[in-house]
């Protein structure tokens, strides 16, 4: 991965984007993809795409969202602390002892989540949402509220950092590095001279309803998709390979088998690692992927898709941990399939 991409990824993961407050990160996105494409796109949703020969029959939808998990406030209570309720799916104890900025009316406030200390008794057992409290310093309701209203939302405060071995750590690596590998395969494609059509797209809201993908779906209205998302690593200590399967980072990306994949697609993916000498590595999706992929591929009168996953250690937790290999050998992949296509491809199963 070149410079210029490493700097767009850590600016990416910089970004506040917490689902339904996307502005911010998709204006960045939008600059750095537009040099590279047709056409940019924008939404009623809020996504953002990018365009490679809008005039080609055969239109392919890769999409990586870009919002994170986080929090919204619910009360502030008469002493000045603020209480929260989640966006997406964060666990309680995560929060505990961390550092949060609250996205207010008023502008950005720095506040900690509230922890009782261990002689007072400490956190107590099977913590909920309903026990934590953000403290900001405010000594009153009224002195908060001129900078913090109920419905503002709120991030961990932390910043990306590297770790041995080509490893990145932080917060919101699901799924900012999915929008970022779609940025980079058509910075990549768009040289390549791509047969079909490309729509690169930085979907909205996957961690809270997935509205985002349904918008792109059913506006671009493409023949196939392709989500690139994350999915759970299992190689670090106290996880039960036998229960949840074994994926690693540096294992390569992860492709999805089951009932609502395009094996006609996953066909063509595997053939792309192949001829690039990239590993694969599986997951199983019987009924649902639980991505933007479940939406798009039911939109219009129905879209065959696939799913892209790049390990992930720690999932929705604020030191989520992945490769840069990984990532790189991702786009790479997406970026071989998509210049081999025709745009004959017939993607009806029984008619192959």
């Amino acid at each position: 991965m070149d410079e210029q991409a490493t700097r767009f990824l850590f600016e990416l993961l910089s970004t506040a984007s917490p689902s339904g407050w996307e502005t911010d990160i998709q204006k960045k996105w939008i600059a750095y993809v537009k040099p590279y494409v047709h056409e940019i796109r924008t939404d009623a949703a809020g996504n953002a795409i990018g365009v490679i020969n809008p005039e080609a029959k055969f239109k392919l939808l890769i999409a990586g969202h870009c919002d994170e998990i986080g929090f919204i406030v619910r009360r502030i209570d008469e002493r000045g602390f603020v209480y929260v309720d989640a966006l997406g799916r964060v666990s309680p104890k995560a929060a505990v002892g961390m550092k949060v900025d609250i996205y207010g009316y008023g502008g950005k406030v720095t506040g900690v989540f509230g922890v009782n200390a261990e002689h007072h008794g400490g956190v107590k057992d099977g913590v909920e949402f309903s026990d934590l409290f953000i403290d900001c310093g405010a000594d009153s309701r009224e002195q908060i509220a001129r900078y913090v209203r109920i419905g503002d939302p709120a991030v961990y405060k932390r910043e990306p950092v590297m770790l041995m071995n080509g490893r990145i750590s932080g917060r919101g690596l699901d799924n900012r590095t999915g929008a970022f590998i779609v940025a980079e395969v058509l910075r990549r494609v768009r040289s390549g001279n791509p047969r079909i059509g490309v729509y690169g797209a930085s979907t909205v809201n996957e961690e809270t309803n997935m509205g985002g993908a349904y918008f792109a779906g059913a506006g671009i209205a493409p023949n196939a998709a392709i989500a690139t998302d994350v999915t759970f690593a299992t190689d670090y200590p106290g996880v039960d390979t036998a229960k949840y399967g074994e994926v690693r980072l540096n294992g390569g990306p992860v492709i999805a088998r089951g009932a609502p994949i395009s094996q006609i697609v996953n066909r063509l993916i595997e053939q792309s690692a192949a001829r690039l000498g990239i590993p694969l590595q599986v997951e199983l999706t019987p009924r649902l992927t639980s991505t933007d992929a479940d939406k798009i591929r039911y939109t219009g009168s129905g879209v065959p898709v696939a799913l892209v996953s790049l390990p992930l250690r720690y999932m929705h937790a604020p030191v989520e941990t992945a490769s840069l290999r990984d990532i790189e050998q991702e786009i790479e992949l997406l970026t071989d399939l998509i210049l081999h296509m025709t745009g004959d491809e017939n993607l009806n199963p029984l008619e192959n």
